[in-house]
């Protein structure tokens, strides 16, 4: 039931557990239900924004609230952490695993940072025998979950950008990280007009032949599936989607507000289309990463 024993039983099975955002308790009630329907283990993601609007504490306890009344592997992470202070925060409070975002910084500076999570983590982790996991990001693949009309500018899409073996190697090795990010062609957000990006599926396979930790895929939403079952197959242990959700939640509001009865009142039944089309996306992308035909 820790989220390492999860991770590490993906990286074996050539699966990937699925990790996917919320901003409401609609949607997170949503994501667990599909998970439990499959029998599989999620990750509930919250950014540093979505956790401000839900409440810090308030997201770890509602996650946690669900483990220990129904025993079931569902976790949270702290998505896109731009501070050794708000990473630290999301530690205290209870988090089960926590990324710090240097993709903007330089090589030297996201180490640096990277490494001062990695050893306040293990600080506290032994203090409180907890088993908390920090996950580093090397490559800028932009930084919106919303639809876009082109590439991110600077986002590392073609051979040129993507992280090298050499890099991957370095910043693995000098920041001591649990779970390791790298850019291999993917987007955060998800193209309007067409597809994102296919995955440099070469690279992602050397990255993983000189690496023994754990991969995750960020700028899930938009690929297609033959990306996601290549990328697993190839050593993708976690894939994080959150624009593709946020899409069909908003659409079955759209629908609700404009087709269901116009003096209804209540938030749980204006919300309970949204809810069922949040559900039906992530049940979709778990099977997909789990290989349940």
């Amino acid at each position: 039931m820790t989220l390492r024993g999860v991770i590490k039983k993906a990286e074996v099975t050539k699966t990937a557990v699925g990790h996917f955002n919320i901003s409401t308790i609609d949607q997170l009630w949503a994501i667990f239900r599909a998970a439990k329907s499959l029998n599989v283990p999620v990750i509930i993601g919250v950014s540093e924004g979505e956790r401000d609007f839900i409440g810090v504490t308030q997201a770890v306890l509602l996650v946690k609230s669900i483990r220990e009344e129904f025993n079931y592997p569902i976790f949270i992470n702290a998505d896109h952490t731009y501070s050794l202070e708000r990473v630290k925060e999301a530690i205290d409070l209870g988090f089960d695993s926590v990324i710090f975002d240097g993709a903007k910084l330089s090589f030297e500076e996201n180490i640096k940072i990277t490494k001062q999570c990695v050893d306040y983590a293990h600080t506290v982790g032994k203090r409180e025998e907890r088993d908390i996991l920090i996950e580093g990001e090397l490559g800028y693949i932009g930084s919106s979950s919303k639809i876009l009309d082109e590439i991110p500018i600077g986002a590392a899409v073609g051979e040129a950008k993507l992280t090298t073996l050499e890099d991957a190697k370095g910043f693995v090795a000098e920041t001591g990280i649990d779970l390791f990010s790298p850019a291999i062609g993917s987007i955060h957000g998800a193209l309007k007009s067409t597809h994102d990006p296919d995955l440099n599926i070469q690279r992602l396979l050397e990255i993983k032949s000189v690496l023994n930790l754990p991969l995750v895929l960020h700028g899930g939403s938009g690929l297609t599936d033959e990306n996601f079952t290549k990328g697993i197959d190839a050593g993708l242990s976690v894939v994080h989607i959150n624009t593709e959700i946020r899409i069909a939640w908003r659409d079955a509001l759209k629908q609700s507000l404009l087709e269901g009865d116009p003096n209804e009142v209540a938030p749980y039944k204006i919300l309970k289309k949204s809810s069922q089309a949040t559900e039906d996306a992530v049940r979709s992308r778990l099977k997909l990463f789990n290989k349940i035909i």
